[in-house]
């Protein structure tokens, strides 16, 4: 029997026919085929995160830091983390001196120069105060917290209370604050014949980004200390008068007062010339007392200056007198005085040697240098000014005497005041 021609079932299947190939499209016609997506844009932000940002942000400058803060939410909390804890020190504002002549030669009086100001490096954000065009009436008494306070250089009659005008040289804004009314005195009348004004200060600010921020101004009324204090709120101004401090007897001439005040170790102190102790205002309590110096230097009416250590803030005093440098630190030890203990004592006599001009004569000299203040920028400098051989700093790291001079022949004048932001600034407040 002849086998079956026909197909087997399970055999295997026919070949699938090929699919034609697409034909090229000419020049003329629309082309068929998607094209690809553009690529998407990276952000910085989202490549240099976490460490990776925070070590590169940290290897800025501050100016630059602050800077980089503008670039994205992002970034401006990264750099609040880098941010110094402390406000940086940008420079000193002072008004230019002409260097007087030596002893025993009388000292000529010199127009008051215009404030100016010098940076520490070129990258600073402020030059001058040039936007306040009234300041160049009036002078510099106090620096804190970005802030500077100026008082008028005309004269006063007995018992008025000048006006004030304060600065932000960061944000160019300025408020000028007039004296405060007799009002706020019971009987201003009966106490102005005995009323002697001493200075001000700036007590406070509110906050880095608004002008908000607190005066005090004190005068010798009969006897005691009293302040008056003007909370400023954005130009809106408000005096208010304290009682007299009775407890704080005033047995001197007034004119012996600073008028110049000191901030150092969150107080205020006033220096009394030749004296022992130096006046002390409490910020919190506003509060007035006395303070004692060292009985090592007040019993030989050494010239010294309250000021802050380098290192952690605590509360100093340095003198130069007999061309020795004398750091004392407060602290009650067994060995204190006066609640100081000496922490660090130098002979400065070779650097003196090394100074062209200085006289050799050892009273002589002694007679012309004096400590002028410690810096307020806490750098660790002490100024001294030798009467006709220009003022210079002392460095206690290093132990190197420096010239504070300007390119125009001028030297620093007294004081100088060191210049911080108010920090931190304003657009990292809330970062």
């Amino acid at each position: 029997m002849a086998p079956k021609t026909g197909k087997k079932r399970g055999g295997r299947k026919p070949k699938p026919k090929p699919k034609p190939k697409p034909k090229t499209p000419s020049s003329s016609s629309p082309p068929t085929s998607v094209l690809p997506p553009p690529p998407t844009e990276t952000k910085a932000a989202d490549v240099l995160t976490g460490d990776v940002l925070r070590n590169v942000l940290r290897r800025l400058s501050l100016v630059d830091l602050l800077r980089a803060a503008l670039a994205c939410h992002s970034w401006r909390r990264v750099a609040s983390r880098c941010l110094p804890r402390a406000p940086p020190l940008l420079g000193y504002f002072h008004h230019p001196v002409k260097t007087c002549l030596p002893p025993p030669f009388k000292q000529k009086h010199q127009p008051l120069q215009d404030a100016v100001f010098v940076p520490l490096g070129s990258s600073s954000p402020l030059s001058s105060l040039d936007f306040a065009p009234g300041a160049s009436r009036y002078k510099l008494y106090d620096s804190l917290q970005g802030l500077l306070l100026l008082e008028p250089t005309a004269a006063l009659r007995g018992g008025i209370l000048p006006r004030f005008l304060v600065l932000d040289p960061a944000t160019r804004r300025r408020a000028l604050l007039r004296p405060p009314p007799r009002s706020t005195v019971p009987d201003d009348r009966l106490w102005r014949p005995s009323r002697f004004y001493i200075g001000s200060a700036l007590l406070s600010r509110a906050h880095p980004s608004k002008l908000c921020f607190e005066v005090v101004c004190f005068a010798i009324d009969d006897g005691h200390p009293r302040a008056w204090v003007a909370s400023v709120d954005e130009g809106q101004c408000r005096w208010r008068a304290l009682p007299r401090a009775v407890d704080v007897e005033v047995e001197f001439e007034p004119w012996c007062f600073e008028r110049r005040c000191v901030h150092a170790a969150g107080k205020l102190y006033w220096h009394i010339c030749k004296s022992g102790r130096v006046l002390v205002l409490d910020p919190s309590t506003l509060h007035f007392s006395y303070m004692l110096a060292p009985a090592a230097l007040s019993d030989h009416f050494s010239k010294y200056r309250v000021g802050e250590m380098p290192e952690d803030g605590q509360l100093c005093i340095a003198t130069v007198e007999n061309q020795m440098m004398q750091l004392w630190v407060r602290g009650e030890t067994r060995w204190s005085d006066n609640g100081w203990r000496l922490e660090r004592e130098m002979n400065l006599s070779k650097l003196y040697d090394a100074l062209p001009g200085v006289p050799r004569d050892r009273r002589a000299r002694s007679a012309s240098i004096m400590l002028i203040d410690m810096d307020a920028g806490r750098t660790g400098k002490l100024f001294i000014q030798m009467l006709g051989y220009g003022r210079y700093s002392f460095d206690l790291k290093t132990c190197k005497l420096e010239r504070l001079a300007m390119e125009d022949g001028k030297e620093y004048g007294d004081p100088i005041f060191a210049y911080s932001l108010a920090w931190p600034p304003a657009f990292l407040a809330e970062a």
